[in-house]
């Protein structure tokens, strides 16, 4: 048993497929293969299950995969620390985030962070959804991942920077535009532009519709929360979406209207790690630049974004 049987197991785990992981690692089906194999002969049990659509770890696989993840995780770690230590100020941070992160959250953080570590390497990962973070933080060497929290995460850690309000949008000619608040009450006849079904952000607003009783019907549903705006903003349906912070724009004109819908419980968004007492400082000072960035940028609705206090804050 070798230390890239485990990664490459980890990897077909993650992926569900042995094709897409030999795409990756550049090597064939069969090399993949023979990585798994040998993992099997050693532990004498059979680690995946073949599917229709791929494959899946048996139950003996999810505790080698757990445990491998975590382990590599680690080992990961400690090597980035000590290139650090190497390398002072030039080495990397890695980041997994959403599709609209960057642009909302992270934008000024980047400037300034780059400023004060020109040489300094930030790679960023996207992925779909805070599950998928996760996963890619466990199979991966990840130092960071920007994640709607949730319910805990074995072997992640999470600390919340933000609190989002949740706004109603809609264009500036609709009927609601010149509310200045919406009720919950006033979504009931609502067809609404669906958040992605597998986004916990999606998952929270709906579980929140069931508990006050909330059948709001849905016309379409979209990848991230800025679609959901552009088709609000289009006229081709109302969104409800969390009040994400951006800079600040002159005026107040434009086609699209955001109403705050105070009855609604927020959002919290932060960072996920495996370990914040084993993150590299420059990981550490991303975060905080991050959190910093945040908690002076006004949101899409003013004074709707709030800072939550973390550990170091």
């Amino acid at each position: 048993m070798t230390l890239d049987d485990l990664r490459v197991f980890v990897a077909v785990c993650r992926a569900g497929s042995l094709s897409a992981v030999a795409r990756d690692l550049s090597c064939t089906q069969s090399a993949v293969s023979q990585h798994v194999k040998r993992l099997e002969r050693e532990t004498g049990v059979s680690l995946l299950e073949r599917q229709p659509r791929g494959v899946v770890p048996t139950a003996a696989g999810r505790i080698l995969r757990d445990a491998a993840a975590e382990g590599i995780g680690g080992l990961d770690l400690a090597l980035r620390r000590l290139g650090d230590l190497v390398n002072g100020e030039s080495g990397s941070v890695r980041i997994a985030t959403g599709g609209t992160t960057v642009r909302h959250f992270m934008a000024e953080a980047i400037v300034s962070f780059r400023r004060r570590f020109p040489k300094v390497s930030l790679e960023f990962q996207t992925e779909t959804s805070s599950r998928s973070c996760f996963d890619a933080l466990l199979a991966s060497h990840l130092d960071l991942a920007w994640i709607t929290i949730g319910g805990p995460v074995r072997g992640i850690e999470q600390r919340p920077v933000v609190s989002l309000s949740w706004v109603l949008a809609v264009r500036s000619d609709d009927p609601l535009a010149t509310r200045v608040r919406i009720d919950v009450s006033d979504l009931m006849d609502i067809r609404l532009v669906r958040l992605p079904p597998n986004s916990t952000s999606g998952a929270h607003l709906d579980a929140v519709f069931a508990g006050m009783g909330v059948r709001a019907g849905s016309d379409t549903s979209v990848a991230d929360w800025d679609t959901a705006l552009l088709l609000a903003e289009l006229g081709l349906g109302h969104a409800v979406v969390p009040a994400v912070p951006r800079p600040p724009k002159p005026g107040d004109g434009g086609p699209l209207r955001l109403i705050p819908i105070p009855a609604l419980p927020p959002l919290s968004v932060g960072w996920a790690v495996r370990r914040w007492d084993a993150l590299s400082p420059l990981a550490r000072t991303f975060a905080d630049a991050v959190a910093d960035s945040c908690a002076k940028t006004p949101s899409l609705c003013a004074g709707e974004a709030t800072l939550m206090p973390g550990k170091d804050q």
